[in-house]
């Protein structure tokens, strides 16, 4: 067990290393120069020597690897810089906003499977019935429908016509309308595959030994199928979980709701490294341990896998 555990950490922190190295020289390579870019935006004016100070004061001075060298002793004792654009620490813009994020991505994902198992049940139950044809609608509506067009709709909707909602007034109503739409685009995939593994079980000898030993055809589902949909549901929560963090930025922004996502797409146009570069190993982070998490649920789910 504990041979597993080193080797799960040791993994993941190769893992984040690679990322980190990957990310910070793309994102360096982007073009402008945010030198440039925070001048124009301050007023300042563009002399050389202003240009030295910035850029020294920054750390744009350095070779490369040396930057990133420098960025990486730093992050890891938690000092991840400032930001170009605010000059805050980004360290406590992230430990404020990140709640938010994660609040929405990981409620709406929980949502999304929790409602994901009874209705698919339903659709393998009744194969060809209201439940099986609305997973199906589902499932293919959101592939169609952006979630940002779904969202003013129902901005418009609850907030302006039927008044249950206050838009951007940062209560209950500012979560519940974006989690609910995280769990919307996934609950058609998740109770899809839930569905498509139930339907696999009634073929297997064992269901129909049950069947004949006087269970009913409900029983026989969810005893005998159960375990093994769940496996499976849990695979694909998997792919889920990088789109519901990632999701967040757009509802950010609609709902006026200040987590990460919000903070990196006003960071992008000032080239601000430094967040650009903290939000990818948060997001890095966020796969890392989902993915753990789901490894460790489906080895207590089937023996096979431990």
């Amino acid at each position: 067990m504990l041979r597993q555990v080193s080797g799960a950490l040791a993994r993941a922190g190769i893992s984040l290393l690679a990322i980190s190295a990957l990310a910070f020289f793309i994102i360096a390579s982007m073009p402008s120069d945010p030198v440039m870019i925070a001048i124009r935006a301050w007023n300042l004016p563009a002399t050389e020597e202003t240009i030295a100070a910035m850029r020294l004061e920054w750390g744009l001075d350095l070779p490369l690897p040396v930057r990133y060298l420098h960025w990486l002793g730093d992050f890891v004792v938690g000092d991840w810089g400032r930001s170009f654009r605010t000059g805050d620490p980004i360290l406590a813009e992230f430990v404020w906003r990140l709640p938010i994020s994660l609040t929405l991505g990981f409620c709406g994902l929980v949502l999304a499977i929790v409602l994901a198992i009874p209705l698919g049940f339903a659709a393998a139950l009744h194969p060809r019935g209201i439940a099986d044809r609305a997973t199906r609608i589902l499932s293919i509506g959101v592939q169609a429908v952006p979630s940002f067009w779904l969202g003013l709709v129902l901005l418009w909707v609850l907030g302006v016509q039927f008044k249950l909602i206050r838009p951007f007034a940062n209560d209950w109503s500012s979560f519940a309308v974006p989690i609910a739409l995280i769990a919307f685009h996934s609950l058609g995939i998740l109770s899809r595959v839930y569905r498509r593994d139930l339907i696999g079980t009634t073929e297997q000898p064992h269901y129909r030994t049950a069947l004949s030993k006087g269970l009913s055809r409900r029983q026989a589902l969810w005893r005998h199928g159960h375990r093994a949909a769940s496996y499976s549901l849990l695979a694909a929560v998997r792919s889920e979980a990088g789109w519901a963090i990632g999701s967040t930025a757009t509802l950010e922004i609609l709902f006026g709701l200040p987590g990460i996502s919000q903070f990196l797409v006003q960071s992008m146009s000032a080239r601000d490294y430094f967040v650009l570069q903290a939000y990818v190993m948060v997001i890095a982070v966020w796969m890392i341990v989902m993915n753990a998490t789901i490894t460790f649920a489906q080895r207590r789910l089937d023996p096979r896998a431990r």
